[in-house]
């Protein structure tokens, strides 16, 4: 089991003493740094200026999302962070949901699995510096010649296909797939180099890594070796005397999820934690929620639901619960901690190795 650092999303500004918990995960010796974004900070920039005064922990999105850039431009953004960090990038990559798509992106939210794949094969020949060329359903490199019927808006068709003009700094950066329904889940296992579960349960492991087998059983042996595969995991980490406490620091991020990350009838993340056996909990609050009230939304998130995706109470209960996590399928738990969190960790013998 390795360990690593998600940095979550901003609020009004940066996380408070996020600089200094990126440093510690480095000097600490953690495998890996993870930034996110919604609808405000982005995600690539906090990484390399947070990440440039790091050395060894690998950087990655958590996630990029695919209807925020062109496919192109992604792959730029992944390349010139792997040069500058000396081979350390990781190119973590999401769909998002049609509120933010639609709303924030203004692009039609349909298919995405099918889109992602021809994403993830457009951000593959670029890292391959190859000269890209693509025909499918939702993207066309170069943009073909027009017709005569063609109406003014029409493309002039003297593009070309092009390479990058930077040489990767490696033949492969890795890509991995936010996914939470079980058809994304397989998708992730069969064109990804990983995939990251946002709500992960240990105690369901079986059902929870099926879909990710479907797809791993599907993988092209031009892809990574399946052995290398990796499952990265975000657990929030909150370390208190009391674990009702602890759990209240965490159940505000749940209420925002199943409650105000997407719509009634269209909210993915509500759907995967419904999953997990919480479907009259998640219809409660996502009401509560929606009816603004936040902070009822957040009690009624019971003890049960925290610890199931999350690690909370004393040092020496985090310390047990972790073991719970050892058999899954999970390579690396991704902690939502601040610094006084990682040095209460980096305190207790043997625990991050």
């Amino acid at each position: 089991m390795r360990f690593g650092l998600h940095t979550g999303y901003w609020s009004a500004g940066p996380p408070p003493g996020i600089a200094e918990a990126v440093r510690m995960a480095d000097t600490l010796g953690l495998d890996s740094v993870w930034t996110a974004e919604a609808y405000g900070s982005d995600a690539f920039t906090p990484l390399a200026w947070w990440g440039a005064a790091t050395s060894r922990v690998r950087l990655g999105t958590a996630v990029a999302q695919m209807y925020a850039r062109t496919p192109t431009a992604t792959a730029m953004a992944a390349l010139t962070l792997d040069h500058l960090s000396g081979g350390r990038a990781i190119l973590g990559l999401g769909a998002s949901g049609p509120q933010v798509v639609e709303g924030w992106y203004g692009q039609p939210f349909r298919r995405p699995l099918a889109r992602t794949r021809e994403f993830v094969d457009i951000v593959r020949q670029v890292i391959a510096r190859e000269r890209v060329q693509y025909d499918g359903q939702f993207f066309q490199l170069p943009l073909p010649a027009p017709g005569p019927d063609s109406g003014p808006d029409a493309p002039t068709g003297l593009g070309r296909p092009l390479r990058s003009t930077v040489h990767p700094l490696r033949p492969e950066i890795p890509i991995h797939l936010a996914a939470e329904g079980p058809k994304n889940v397989a998708l992730a296992g069969e064109i990804a180099d990983g995939w990251l579960p946002l709500f992960y349960a240990p105690r369901l492991d079986a059902e929870l890594r099926g879909p990710l087998e479907e797809g791993l059983d599907r993988r092209s042996e031009a892809r990574s070796p399946r052995e290398t595969f990796e499952v990265c995991a975000t657990v929030p980490i909150v370390v208190r005397d009391d674990v009702e406490e602890a759990a209240d620091q965490v159940r505000p991020f749940l209420a925002l999820y199943i409650g105000g990350m997407g719509a009634k009838g269209a909210n993915f993340h509500l759907e995967a934690v419904a999953r997990l056996g919480y479907r009259e909990v998640c219809d409660d609050v996502q009401r509560l929620y929606l009816d603004g009230r936040r902070a009822e939304a957040a009690a009624a998130i019971p003890l049960e639901l925290v610890r199931d995706v999350a690690l909370v109470g004393t040092l020496l209960q985090v310390a047990a619960g972790m073991t719970a996590w050892e058999s899954t399928a999970v390579t690396t738990m991704l902690f939502q901690a601040d610094e006084q969190t990682l040095r209460a960790l980096a305190s207790a013998p043997g625990l991050l190795g």
